[in-house]
């Protein structure tokens, strides 16, 4: 999994929590890295799961939702990060299902050892989109998040409903109707 995952989530953990939260986070975890993580870097995605499972055991909060509050917090990185890939899209519908042929082949071009999550369209209307999701990392509600903040980007709402495939998380469907 790539640093800039890792930077910002502990960014947001700061940010929302304290560091007091974030050092215990960092030491309650058995990190390879030490929670010591730099944006281009490559690190394992079980010390994301571990930073994850003791946020949530210290806050009482899901780690689905704490997964959406993050993806919300990434996607303003997006924002002042890469504005020019927010500005080829003029609709919410049209950018999230070029996520696998656009978006996906850009973050390739900044970090080519990116493993990242596939993103199947199943059907596509002007204002209807059903994808299905597969990655070994079950980070669905990240995708979710993601999906919320680009509607709203695009100062419009939907209805996003997600239905898991395999009950691990690894395949998710998304039904998502643009209000």
């Amino acid at each position: 999994m790539k640093g800039i995952v890792f930077t910002e989530f502990l960014d947001l953990v700061e940010e929302k929590f304290g560091l007091e939260v974030l050092d215990k986070i960092i030491t309650q975890s058995n990190l390879e890295s030490g929670g010591i993580y730099t944006s281009v870097g490559t690190y394992n995605f079980s010390e994301m799961l571990q930073l994850l499972q003791h946020l949530s055991a210290h806050s009482g909060i899901s780690i689905d939702d704490l997964l959406l509050v993050y993806a919300e917090h990434f996607f303003g990185v997006i924002e002042t990060s890469y504005p020019g890939l927010l500005a080829t899209y003029k609709d919410p519908i049209e950018m999230i299902s070029s996520i696998e042929n656009h978006i996906h082949i850009e973050v390739r071009k900044i970090y080519p050892d990116a493993e990242l999550p596939t993103f199947e369209v199943v059907e596509k209307t002007d204002n209807s989109l059903v994808m299905i999701y597969k990655s070994s990392r079950a980070m669905h509600h990240f995708g979710l998040g993601l999906m919320n903040k680009t509607f709203e980007h695009f100062n419009s709402t939907a209805s996003i409903v997600l239905e898991k495939i395999k009950e691990d998380g690894t395949e998710v469907k998304f039904l998502i109707n643009k209000n």
